[in-house]
């Protein structure tokens, strides 16, 4: 585990956007995700469950003049994004969960911030992932995208790109009367119930493939210390004319 941080350091540090991140705001890019993004091109990202910004950096990294739409509801976390970001005009940050309908809810905080969810967090993922446990609940605002953006905001070709803990049919539902303005969805998507009463990743595939969103791949898999897949990030690509 030491080593591969190490490597994973050693990568972003050549490069002056991720190494201003990591050492002036102590937020690190998701570079596992660089490799997939750049066999393909991206005017718009949108990033529900944005964090302190990981996935948008990588994002900015890789395609230098896009648009990137940002969600994140804890106001913590949201606060850090928008220092990395202040002098990024293309990348803007909405304080907000996605979800089926415009609401104040319940979110659960975990120990590490970015395991927080929608969804009670079970067991299970604090023994998979140590650290990982509720610490608390605050209330958020949730909405569905099309309160927050048009079509004409979304322009193609367009990433949709989900990391919310558990929550991802019910923001697909969210993003449902947009979502053929995307050309690709990265949705991370679990095997196992890592969060009270969430989707499998057999649910989201059967549900954006009745929806037109085809399985391209699994990438970035996890397991437990029994060999068992836990988690991992599903590219769908449309196969809509």
């Amino acid at each position: 585990m030491l080593f591969e941080k190490i490597k994973k350091l050693l990568k972003l540090l050549p490069h002056k956007l991720y190494r201003g991140a990591l050492f002036n705001y102590g937020v690190a890019p998701v570079i596992d995700h660089e490799k997939l993004l750049k066999r393909s091109y991206y005017k718009t990202i949108v990033d529900i469950g944005a964090n302190k910004g990981q996935f948008a950096l990588v994002s900015r990294y890789c395609f230098p003049e896009a648009k990137i739409i940002s969600f994140e509801p804890l106001p913590a976390p949201a606060k850090i994004f928008n220092k990395v970001f202040k002098d990024d005009k293309n990348t803007t940050l909405h304080n907000v969960a996605i979800g089926p309908k415009e609401e104040k809810t319940t979110i659960h905080i975990s120990q590490s911030d970015d395991s927080s969810s929608l969804l009670p967090i079970s067991d299970l993922q604090e023994e998979i992932f140590p650290g990982t446990r509720e610490v608390g609940t605050t209330t958020i605002d949730v909405a569905p995208l099309d309160r927050l953006l048009t079509k004409i905001d979304i322009k193609s070709p367009a990433l949709l790109k989900l990391d919310v803990q558990g929550f991802e049919l019910d923001a697909l539902i969210g993003c449902e009367t947009l979502l053929y303005s995307f050309d690709s969805i990265y949705c991370e998507c679990s095997f196992v119930e890592l969060y009270s009463d969430q989707k499998m990743a057999s649910d989201i595939i059967a549900w954006l493939h009745k929806r037109g969103f085809i399985l391209e791949g699994a990438y970035n898999m996890s397991y437990d210390d029994k060999g068992q897949a836990v988690q991992a990030d599903f590219m769908f690509k449309s196969n809509l004319e």
